[in-house]
């Protein structure tokens, strides 16, 4: 049990260490980075979605079966 909490006040130590405010703007940084790699991935995933959807639908029809909507 006191190598646990040794440890959890380790980790919480270098927590506060990571977040000085002299780091705070590298945080920020890697937030908009974040939020441009999400961006990019969800412009990506609606052409992706529907050719995967008309590959799915030409196996489905091929199988002699009903295609999705």
């Amino acid at each position: 049990m006191t190598s646990l909490m040794v440890s959890m006040t380790a980790f919480i130590a270098g927590i506060k260490d990571r977040l000085a405010p002299e780091k705070g703007a590298t945080m920020v940084e890697y937030g908009i980075m974040v939020a441009l790699i999400a961006v990019v991935v969800l412009a990506a995933v609606g052409p992706l979605g529907t050719t995967i959807q008309g590959l799915f639908n030409g196996v489905t029809t091929s199988l002699g079966g009903t295609p999705a909507p």
